[in-house]
């Protein structure tokens, strides 16, 4: 059985499953969930190593990150292979996300030496001020079952380069994928105490996870646990990051390239499983080209191979658990009861193992005001909202309470520029997925999508340092 890490030594505790969602007889193996008592000893190990963490030199810190990024990338072969065993993500895609994860500690190996200050002439004179960035202290990191390795990776990669400590609680989903990393962070030669991981249930730990000795904590998963966090944080006293979701949309104009358009959406709504926050569950059409544009990706849809993820011509693997397929089942239903007309898709699949297997499912004929069209189903599941213009197509991609990432195909540099400044989303695309962003500049959305500063790049030292002011008089 896989331990927990806490203050440099694996600590045991009751077993959890971890089963594959290609074949649910295959158990990957047994990981440890930690208890509330486990937490606390977490973070007293982070507070006791915080201090000579916070001091080392970025020298050190940075070869560290490297060795970590080093090996992640050494290893990326057999890691996609576990991260496809244990969430589903089909092995091409797994592959990039490791890669995506090891390039992020690099990344940040090279932010330990470009830290820098401003020094500034005080308006009283033979005074000086001089304004730097300090770490916060113990950072608490909650991270989802979808990424998981990229998302881990922008978290903890920015913390330690910052020079915080750190209690990483992953999603019980994916416990391998966690337990790898935070085993190769160790035998970087990350000091005791400086990263801790915890398995285990959100619901049981989360109290604990932001308790005395706790600065900050670092949430990405459901808006509703986001909420709750927000809430417990503001009581505390604890600096907050929340990334809660999307329900984006992909606006496809008459003028648009049928051949990309149709790519751009076959990729942004249904690869990953449409397991991603910045999927495109919206695909907003323009009358003049909807009806070909549907023609063209219900073909493309059904050419899709759903499988075993770790079988090389699967193109789409499964939902996650039987939990998530029961709510995008459900979300199929609400879309039919609400007089949505399917297209493509809609039942759960069989194969020759037993799998949560799910048909990438196309609706038309829906309206904005619609459930599918204003809740996120996170699963491979868009609809299709014809609109008469720009105007209107514009009017209806905002026309949801979260704004993480808008798309647009188009080759009217007019319509882009203007889409590119008024989507009131974090993020735009332009003849490109919603999914899919760079490892290092800012990820982040408006609205109820995000919360605190952005993530990923130079814009985590937002969240990940605080700013110190010193007025020093010479002499």
């Amino acid at each position: 059985m896989k331990h927990n890490l806490i203050g440099g030594a694996w600590r045991p505790g009751a077993a959890l499953p971890n089963i594959n969602p290609s074949d649910t007889g295959d158990i990957i193996g047994d990981y440890a969930c930690a208890s509330p008592e486990d937490v606390t000893m977490a973070i007293e190990a982070a507070q006791a190593a915080f201090p000579a963490w916070a001091m080392l030199d970025p020298q050190s810190r940075a070869d560290m990150l490297e060795r970590i990024a080093g090996e992640i990338l050494a290893r990326r072969e057999e890691l996609a292979g576990l991260l496809a065993r244990e969430e589903g993500k089909v092995l091409r895609e797994a592959m990039g996300e490791v890669t995506r994860a090891g390039n992020i500690f690099r990344f940040f190996a090279g932010e330990c030496l470009r830290q820098s200050g401003e020094l500034l002439p005080s308006v009283r004179p033979g005074v000086q001020v001089e304004i730097t960035r300090e770490p916060l202290g113990v950072v608490t990191l909650i991270t989802p079952w979808n990424f998981p390795m990229a998302i881990p990776a922008w978290k903890i990669a920015p913390a330690l380069a910052f020079g915080n400590c750190v209690v990483f609680k992953p999603a019980e989903l994916v416990p391998g994928c966690a337990w790898e990393l935070a085993d190769i962070i160790r035998r970087a030669g990350v000091p005791a105490g400086v990263f801790n991981l915890v398995l285990g249930k959100g619901a049981q730990l989360s109290d604990a996870l932001m308790g005395p000795g706790v600065h900050a904590v670092s949430f990405t998963g459901s808006a509703g646990v986001g909420q709750t966090i927000l809430r417990k944080a503001g009581e505390r006293g604890i600096k907050v990051q929340l990334e809660m979701g999307g329900k984006n949309g992909l606006v496809v104009l008459d003028d648009a390239d049928l051949d990309l358009a149709v790519q751009v959406a076959l990729d942004g709504s249904f690869f990953s499983t449409g397991q991603r926050c910045t999927a495109s569950s919206r695909l907003i059409v323009q009358e003049g080209i909807h009806d070909r544009f549907i023609a063209r990706l219900s073909e493309a849809m059904r050419a899709l191979t759903v499988g075993d993820a770790r079988d090389p011509a699967t193109t789409i693997g499964p939902v996650v658990d039987q939990r998530q397929l029961d709510v995008d089942l459900n979300y199929i239903a609400i879309a039919q009861a609400e007089g949505a007309r399917l297209i493509v898709g809609g039942a759960r699949l069989t194969r020759e193992h037993n799998g949560f297997y799910l048909a990438p499912t196309l609706f038309a004929d829906t309206v904005s005001p619609m459930r599918i069209n204003q809740e996120e189903v996170f699963g491979p599941v868009a609809s299709v909202i014809r609109v008469r213009d720009y105007d209107e197509a514009l009017e209806i991609c905002n026309d949801v309470d979260v704004g993480l990432c808008a798309g647009i195909c188009t080759q009217s540099l007019k319509h882009a520029a203007h889409f590119r400044r008024h989507a009131d989303v974090g993020m735009v695309m332009v003849n490109l997925p919603t999914a899919g962003v760079d490892y290092h500049v800012p990820f982040g959305g408006r609205k109820k999508s995000s919360f605190g500063p952005r993530e990923q790049g130079r814009y985590a030292a937002e969240f990940f340092t605080t700013v110190k002011t010193a007025y020093v008089r010479a002499g």
